[in-house]
């Protein structure tokens, strides 16, 4: 004669259930750990547009051909030059976790660009320098072709 055991179907309905989202759970963090950071966004190119400033000095500016070059990219580091009314200044920076924002600096500069990638050919940047030639300005540039 064969007995039911009362309460068995649930237990191994339970235990499939705990092992489905134990599975689910590796899964989103080996996504987001592993394969996500792999993304890494690749901004080597030219980049142009429209640069608003403000600041004592100058007022109200806008410079319609602001032009940044990014060399060279090793994972979320990356190096370049840009463009500006002194002259080419060399600058390097990093590419944040979120894959999305990132900052760079030059040597002879007192500021920092603040950036979001927009999509994969539009990125905005935001330059911020504070003392006795405070500025603040942003671009949206475009990736040129």
């Amino acid at each position: 004669m064969i007995k039911k055991q009362s309460g068995n179907a649930s237990s191994q309905f339970l235990l499939w259930l705990l092992v489905l989202v134990n599975t689910a759970g590796i899964a989103y963090y080996y996504y987001n750990t592993e394969i996500k950071a792999k993304q890494i966004p690749n901004l080597v190119g030219t980049w142009s547009g429209v640069n608003l400033t403000v600041s004592d000095e100058k007022g109200y500016k806008t410079w319609d051909d602001k032009t940044v070059t990014i060399t060279e990219q090793q994972d979320r580091r990356f190096r370049g030059t840009f463009t500006y009314a002194d002259g080419t200044k060399n600058f390097f920076g990093v590419i944040y976790p979120d894959n999305k924002s990132f900052t760079w600096v030059s040597t002879p500069s007192h500021g920092f660009v603040h950036g979001r990638i927009l999509d994969d050919n539009t990125i905005g940047t935001c330059y911020v320098e504070t003392w006795e030639h405070a500025t603040a300005g942003c671009a949206t540039l475009s990736r040129q072709k």
